[in-house]
């Protein structure tokens, strides 16, 4: 027998003992498990347990991750499948970027609230837009009347994007604007205040949400039919790709069909669905995913069940890598990865007693941590009442900042990695998630699942269960079902306000700027583009153009609403 046979035999009979011994040892636990239940059974005979925790599993044990592969399925933090994080020392080396989602009445009030923001230690911009610039109209439009600046910031044209970013520098901050339908507008304006700072394309860092598929879906401010809106998304991808590579393209919004009343599955899911349509339509229109998929980032909430939070953002990179390695065949590590940005939920604050929103957002903040996230922003307390105060945001900011400098937790990667209960959890979500997706494909894709009401149904169903347990009781919400104060009287809270002077200001202002620009050259650029829009080239240079002449935003939605059209949804029973 040969020295090297020897060693085979030698090495093949080590993994059979292996083998037995795992085996013998799972026996035993098995065994054990049974010897436990007799002994729950004794116990709960004389003290039943909660009718809250119907429904959950009481104990996790090595059974339930038996067949686990630890390099399968988690390897280490960097490196594929990205389960344990997607940078090698995760925050030891550099922590996650502290946002606020900001914007109220006219530039100028947003700015000195950014400025004020960045003094208190924030590291990062998120620019909240108000409803007529979410849907490409202008303040004076007819139908922007009483909402002008009112749940964000109005933007009708670069002049008001200047004001926004006053004495900013774009080369030292990332900014994060969620916008949809006109998100190409909105990223030529950043790109044109930029150029007047001096600063360079390949200098900007950042996000626009750019997702027109959620929009369908979950929140509503769509503006054009899926075809010319994925072709905007996807020229932002090609644009950016070359010239503002630091830039993300696209922020996939995950939040916003959570919020709407998808479980965290269909969180991962339907936006995993939505996120593939824009990769396939990306390399149908000749892109190569290496170049484009490291600028899609991610929009994920964080809500109220603490573990099945950490195990979503788990599960969640491990199946994203997979299926960009797998399906599409991405080799740049980049372009593998799930970088998230997490705004903690807010559809789970109460107006009743709003101070205890603090508690909740507090152990949102802290799963997301747990979870491995790149960015955060956390609600302010009294959301669910008003637009933040200084005091309100300032609380919402200095919670991120005890998680990162007094809590220790950033100072361990991973540490949930290895609990049978996480790692159990982590592996069910990721395989609900994608048999959600396997359903969506055979279904045609993700527009093909919105056409015909799937993913909307879906939501619909799970946001009326959530609402029918809480109405019940079966869920409990403090101050709303449980420990309600009936003393409680409505206090005066200390909540800012927009009125509809701002929308007066924000038209005059408006009507000024339209005064003193060049409307002959503002008309030849709007022509440009509508013969862009006729044809197939990439339609930011035109939009840039535009913006530089101070063509406002409803001007430039109108002409692009004249080529494409609008949607006009249909009603799903």
């Amino acid at each position: 027998m040969s020295e090297e046979t020897r060693l085979q035999e030698e090495l093949e009979l080590g993994k059979e003992l292996e083998k037995n011994f795992e085996e013998d040892s799972m026996q035993k636990i098995a065994d054990a498990v049974d010897g436990y239940e007799k002994v729950v059974a004794k116990a709960t005979a004389r003290f039943p347990e909660r009718k809250e925790v119907e429904g959950h599993k009481r104990l996790y044990t090595p059974l339930d991750i038996k067949d686990f592969d630890y390099m399968d399925k988690l390897g280490f933090p960097g490196e594929y499948p990205f389960t344990r994080g997607v940078q090698p020392t995760m925050y030891r080396g550099r922590l996650w970027t502290m946002r606020a989602y900001a914007g109220f009445a006219t530039a100028e009030e947003t700015n000195a609230r950014y400025k004020y923001l960045l003094k208190a230690g924030q590291t990062g911009l998120s620019v909240a837009m108000d409803l007529p610039t979410q849907i490409g109209l202008d303040s004076d439009h007819e139908l922007s009347h009483g909402e002008v600046g009112k749940v964000g910031v109005a933007i009708d044209s670069l002049a008001d994007m200047e004001a926004l970013f006053e004495g900013i520098p774009l080369d030292k901050v990332s900014t994060s604007m969620t916008i949809n339908g006109p998100a190409a507008v909105l990223l030529a304006m950043y790109v044109a205040v930029a150029e007047k700072q001096g600063v360079k394309p390949e200098q900007l860092r950042g996000t626009i949400q750019n997702d027109i598929l959620k929009e369908y879906i979950a929140r509503g401010t769509y503006i054009f039919p899926p075809r010319p809106s994925m072709r905007l998304v996807t020229d932002t991808f090609e644009y950016c790709s070359k010239n503002i590579p630091k830039w993300n393209t696209i922020s996939v919004g995950a939040y916003h069909i959570r919020e709407a009343g998808a479980s965290e599955v269909q969180e991962i899911a339907f936006a995993f669905a939505n996120a593939m349509a824009y990769i396939d339509a990306a390399i149908k229109a000749g892109q190569k995913v290496d170049d484009f998929a490291p600028g899609i980032s991610w929009i994920f909430t964080a809500g109220l069940d603490f573990f099945s939070e950490i195990a979503k953002f788990r599960a969640a990179r491990r199946l994203w890598a997979r299926i960009m390695k797998e399906r599409y065949g991405a080799t740049v590590p980049k372009a593998q990865m799930l970088r998230v940005h997490v705004h903690t939920a807010g559809s789970v604050l109460t107006a009743q007693q709003p101070l205890i929103n603090a508690i909740r957002i507090t152990w949102q903040a802290m799963s997301a941590i747990l979870g491995g996230i790149q960015s955060m922003a956390c609600c302010a307390y009294d959301e669910a009442i008003a637009i933040p105060t200084e005091e309100s945001a300032t609380l919402a900011l200095r919670t991120q900042q005890l998680l990162a400098y007094e809590s220790q937790i950033p100072n361990t990667i991973d540490p949930m990695a290895g609990s049978y209960y996480v790692e159990s959890l982590t592996d069910q979500i990721e395989k609900e998630a994608y048999d959600y997706i396997k359903k969506i494909d055979e279904m045609g894709g993700a527009v093909a699942a919105i056409e015909q009401g799937y993913m909307q149904q879906e939501m619909a169903r799970n946001a009326f269960a959530d609402q029918r347990d809480i109405e019940t009781g079966k869920q409990t919400v403090i101050g709303v079902n449980k420990f309600v104060d009936n003393n409680e009287k409505a206090k005066e809270q200390d909540v800012l306000t927009v009125d509809l002077a701002v929308g007066e200001r924000q038209i005059a202002r408006l009507n000024k700027m339209k005064e003193n620009r060049d409307n002959a050259a503002v008309k030849v650029a709007l022509e440009k583009l509508r013969a862009a829009a006729k044809g197939t080239e990439n339609l930011m240079p035109y939009l840039i153009d535009a913006v530089k002449t101070y063509a406002t935003l409803g001007e430039i939605c109108g002409v692009l609403r004249e080529e494409f059209g609008e949607f006009k949804p249909s009603i799903y029973y």
